[in-house]
């Protein structure tokens, strides 16, 4: 990038092309999107600018033929999942050249999501997660540290992403609930913190001194900077493996916390507000999970089965 271009809005550099570079603005200003999705939208596009000779692009000229054999080559060292995100980046981008009017047509309004088998969320049973979970001496700040963001992720649901942006400001013990700010699509919401998880975040508080205030970051790592997500992957690994149980990410303890809520009969609704669903058939996966859950048990119990 030349000395004193300009950077997008999420600290991207995707080529110079004026048309990202404003496709990128438009997510930031009036989707909200995050940084994360920024970073993702913007590489993606790269890959294209790349692929087309580089930048700036003339967009009017790119076809459905050039499409197609962008994701030919994309598709060859991706798997189909990712490569239907590709896709959707696409027609997002082209419909927003199209409204703009920098394209008379779109051409990516052609292409097809691939097709890929649904898989359940991943979850880990009540039984191993109070293994995990189970109280234990805190002989550290780091160990404090763990502790917490366990019970957090666990008890109120959180994306890794979501976690790892918390400052002290946002954790209200006294009234039991953490501040979600610029969750995804950029959405802040309130979440319920669990007895368990407010003990720990209090033990860390007392351990963390005067750093556990205001804007500060609750979870820091071994340098003091703010914990990033690939180090909570760790983290989470490590306390699967010490109460041995099998290895999930972060993800699955969000995924945990609403199947077992669905379980004990808390209700979709109840559920899509406290993990921040834009759409109620995101949070529908789960009763898929409860429902393998039955006939599990009605396999096990029922004298007719």
């Amino acid at each position: 990038m030349r000395e004193g271009a300009e950077v997008d809005p999420g600290g991207l550099r995707p080529g110079e092309d004026p048309g990202v570079l404003a496709y990128l603005e438009h997510l930031r200003v009036e989707r909200r999107a995050s940084r994360h999705t920024l970073r993702a939208y913007g590489t993606e596009l790269d890959r294209l600018v790349v692929f087309l000779g580089g930048a700036p692009v003339g967009w009017d000229h790119v076809d459905i033929d050039r499409l197609r054999r962008f994701l030919a080559e994309r598709g060859a060292d991706v798997r189909r999942r990712s490569l239907g995100r590709t896709i959707a980046v696409l027609r997002s981008f082209f419909a927003q050249l199209k409204r703009a009017g920098t394209i008379a047509a779109n051409p990516a309004a052609a292409l097809r999501t691939p097709r890929f088998r649904r898989t359940l969320p991943r979850y880990v049973a009540e039984g191993e997660l109070q293994r995990v979970l189970s109280e234990r001496s805190i002989p550290d700040r780091r160990a404090a540290r763990d502790a917490a963001l366990l019970e957090v992720l666990y008890g109120s649901g959180l994306r890794a992403s979501e976690v790892v942006g918390l400052d002290w400001r946002d954790v209200s013990s006294g009234q039991r609930q953490l501040h979600v700010r610029s969750g995804k699509g950029g959405k802040d919401r309130i979440v319920p913190l669990t007895s368990a998880a407010r003990s720990a975040l209090q033990v860390l508080a007392s351990l963390s001194g005067a750093a556990a205030a205001g804007r500060s970051a609750v979870f820091l790592g071994s340098r003091g900077t703010r914990l990033d997500v690939r180090s909570v992957g760790r983290i989470v690994a490590r306390a699967m493996r010490d109460a041995g149980v099998a290895e999930v990410n972060p993800h699955a303890l969000r995924h945990s916390c609403a199947t077992h809520l669905l379980d004990d009969g808390a209700d979709l609704r109840s559920i899509q507000e406290l993990l921040g669903h834009a759409s109620l058939s995101t949070t529908q996966r789960y009763t898929h999970v409860s429902l393998k859950q039955l006939h599990r048990e009605y396999r096990r119990f029922h004298p007719r089965a």
